[in-house]
C-alpha cells in the first residue's frame, strides 16, 4: 500500500526514526510528519526535543527492547532497526521475515552525524575525538541509503520542506535516489575527515596508499571557470585552516575562478615578504611587486613594474590599508578586480573605495593571515588522477654559496634576496630583475630560458643597469648571463647544478657579475 508517495505495511502507520546531532529545523520536520500519519521514533538527546516541543515519541530503546549501552556508544545497533531500514517493502519475503521477528519497516530515517569535526577543530584530547567518531549514524544511513527505493534518507535540514512538500504530493520516489547519494556523500566526507585526521596521528607519511579528500563547497555562484563554457565551484578544506581568505565587502559580484587563482598567488608571495610590501598579480604571475615606506608608496612602485599589465589586476598587501593607500589605487587610471590585505583601517575606507570613482565600484575585497611557511600537500588533478606533492617552501640561505670572484655588495644582497623570493612565484621557465625594493622586469613561462632573460630585461629597460638578476633554476649555458651582462646587471642567484655551471661562471666573472648559487630550484609548472 502507497500512502503520501510512501511504501508501508498496511498494517500499520508509516514509521520515521530520528537520529540527530544537529536538531535545526527537527521540531518542524517532525511535526509535518506527525500531521501526516507517520509514527515518530528517536534516540535519546533527539526523543527529549521532540517531547518538549509536545510531540508523542517512542523511544528506540523501547523498540528494541534494550537500553543504550556503553556510555551511548550502542543505541541503534540492533535488528529491530537494521532489518526494518533494510527490508525491501517491494518483497513479500522481506516482509514476511520482519513480521516473523516482530518488526515492521522504517520508512523514513532522519539522521546526521556527532561533531568530529567540531572537536578536531578545536583544543582537543585524542580520547575526545576518537569518541566523537559516530558508529550507529553511518550504519544507519548506509543502510536506509542502499533501500533508498523503500526508505527516505534525510541528512540535511536544507531538505526538510522539499521532502515534507513532495510525501504530501505524492511525488517523494523522485526524490530517493538524490537523497541516497547525499546520504552516502555525508557519511563519506565524514570518514574521510576521520581518516586522514588519525593517518596523521601515524607515521604513514604525506601519501597513503589510498587518499581521501574530504572537501566542503564553499561557493557555488562562480559565473564560469578558467573560460565562459567551463562551470566551476570552489571547495575547501575542513582540515586545513580553510581557503587563507575571506571576503569582507566591495561588489556583490562574485569572485571568479581565475580571480580565486590570482588571488591565492598575490597573497602567498605578499606572505613572503616583509611588511608593507605590495604584490600585484596578473594571469598568474606577479607583474610588480615592492617593498614602501608605506602601502602606499609599495602600490606606487609596485604598479610602476608594469603599469599596462597591472590594468586590472590583483593587488595583495602585507598589512592593513589605510587612507594614503585606498587614495592611491583609487586614482584615474587605476582599475583592479580584487584587493587582498590582513585587513582594513576602517569599514569607511572600503565604503569611500568603492564610490571614489565609477572604475572601482566592482572591486572585490578580501583579507587574511599570512601564509605560513610551512609544508603542506598540494592536489593537483589529471584526467582520471591527482598529483601530490609537498607544497614548496624555501630552506633559507644555509646552502648559498659566492661562485664568482666577486662578491655582492650590500645593496646586491638585498636585492638578491627579494628577487629570490619573488621569482618561485613565478611560473617557469621564470627570471625576474629587480632593485633591493622592486620588481623591474619578468620572464615567465617560456620554453627557454635566455627567452625569459630577454623578456625580463627589455621590461625592465635601463633601470636593468646595476639590478639583480634571479632564475629559477640553474643556466644550461652561458647565453643568459651573456645577455644579463649586456643590459648591465650587476648580480645573479640561481640555483646552479647544470652540466655548464664553469662556463657560466666563467661568464659572469668575465662581465664582473657576481653570482650566488643556492643550491635549490623552484620550478612553477
Amino acid at each position: 500500500m502507497i500512502r503520501h508517495g510512501i511504501r508501508h505495511n498496511p498494517m500499520s502507520m508509516p514509521r520515521a526514526l530520528f537520529s540527530l546531532t544537529d536538531k535545526s529545523g527537527l521540531v518542524e520536520f517532525a511535526s509535518g510528519l506527525a500531521e501526516l500519519g507517520y509514527e515518530l521514533l528517536s534516540t535519546g538527546g533527539t526523543s527529549r526535543a521532540l517531547k518538549e516541543a509536545g510531540l508523542a515519541v517512542r523511544e528506540v530503546s523501547e523498540l528494541t527492547g534494550f537500553p543504550e549501552m556503553l556510555g551511548g556508544r550502542v543505541k541503534t545497533l540492533h535488528p529491530a532497526v537494521h532489518a526494518a531500514l533494510l527490508a525491501d517493502t517491494r518483497d513479500a519475503r522481506h516482509l514476511a521475515e520482519l513480521k516473523s521477528a516482530g518488526f515492521e519497516p522504517i520508512l523514513l530515517l532522519c539522521a546526521n552525524l556527532y561533531e568530529f569535526e567540531e572537536t578536531i577543530a578545536g583544543d582537543h584530547r585524542f580520547e575526545e575525538a576518537v569518541e566523537s567518531i559516530d558508529i550507529g549514524g553511518p550504519a544507519m544511513i548506509r543502510a536506509a541509503a542502499k533501500n533508498h527505493t523503500s526508505v527516505v534518507v534525510v541528512v540535511d535540514p536544507a531538505d526538510y520542506a522539499a521532502v515534507l512538500a513532495a510525501i504530501r504530493d505524492g511525488c517523494v520516489d523522485e526524490m530517493r535516489l538524490g537523497l541516497a547519494a547525499k546520504a552516502f556523500r555525508h557519511v563519506a566526507f565524514y570518514d574521510s575527515l576521520i581518516a586522514r585526521y588519525l593517518t596523521a596521528k601515524t607515521t604513514a607519511g604525506p601519501f597513503p596508499e589510498k587518499l581521501t579528500l574530504g572537501m566542503r563547497k564553499a561557493q557555488a555562484a562562480m559565473r564560469y571557470g578558467e573560460n565562459p563554457h567551463q562551470a566551476a565551484a570552489l571547495y575547501v578544506d575542513p582540515l586545513s585552516r580553510g581557503v587563507a581568505l575571506r571576503q569582507v565587502g566591495g561588489s556583490e559580484k562574485e569572485i571568479s575562478y581565475n580571480n580565486w587563482l590570482d588571488a591565492e598567488a598575490a597573497w602567498a608571495l605578499a606572505s613572503d615578504l616583509p611588511e608593507s610590501a605590495c604584490v600585484i598579480v596578473k594571469h598568474g604571475n606577479p607583474c610588480g611587486v615592492a617593498i614602501g615606506s608605506s602601502l602606499e608608496e609599495g602600490y606606487r612602485l609596485a604598479k610602476q613594474s608594469d603599469p599596462v599589465s597591472a590594468f586590472g589586476g590583483i593587488v595583495a598587501f602585507h598589512g592593513v590599508i589605510d587612507e594614503p593607500a585606498v587614495r592611491a589605487m583609487t586614482e584615474k587610471g587605476n582599475f583592479l578586480e580584487v584587493v587582498v590585505s590582513r585587513g582594513w583601517e576602517s569599514d569607511g575606507l572600503i565604503r569611500h573605495f568603492r564610490e571614489g570613482a565609477p572604475w572601482t565600484k566592482n572591486v572585490r575585497f578580501l583579507v587574511g593571515e599570512p601564509v605560513l611557511a610551512e609544508a603542506s600537500t598540494e592536489v593537483r588533478s589529471l584526467r582520471g588522477g591527482f598529483l601530490l606533492q609537498q607544497s614548496d617552501e624555501d630552506p633559507g640561505e644555509s646552502g648559498w654559496r659566492v661562485v664568482t670572484s666577486r662578491n655582492p655588495s650590500e645593496e646586491e644582497w638585498a636585492a638578491i634576496r627579494l628577487q629570490w623570493a619573488i621569482v618561485r612565484h613565478v611560473r617557469s621557465n621564470a627570471i625576474v630583475v629587480g632593485t633591493p625594493d622592486r620588481l623591474l622586469g619578468v620572464g615567465a613561462g617560456q620554453m627557454n630560458r635566455v627567452r625569459s632573460v630577454r623578456l625580463a630585461l627589455e621590461q625592465a629597460g635601463e633601470a636593468a643597469k646595476g639590478a639583480s638578476l634571479a632564475s629559477d633554476a640553474f643556466f644550461p649555458f652561458p647565453d643568459g648571463v651573456q645577455e644579463a651582462a649586456k643590459a648591465g646587471v650587476g648580480a645573479i642567484v640561481q640555483p646552479g647544478g647544470s652540466k655548464k655551471d664553469e662556463e657560466v661562471v666563467k661568464a659572469a666573472d668575465s662581465a664582473g657579475i657576481a653570482m650566488v648559487f643556492t643550491g635549490v630550484r623552484h620550478f612553477r609548472h
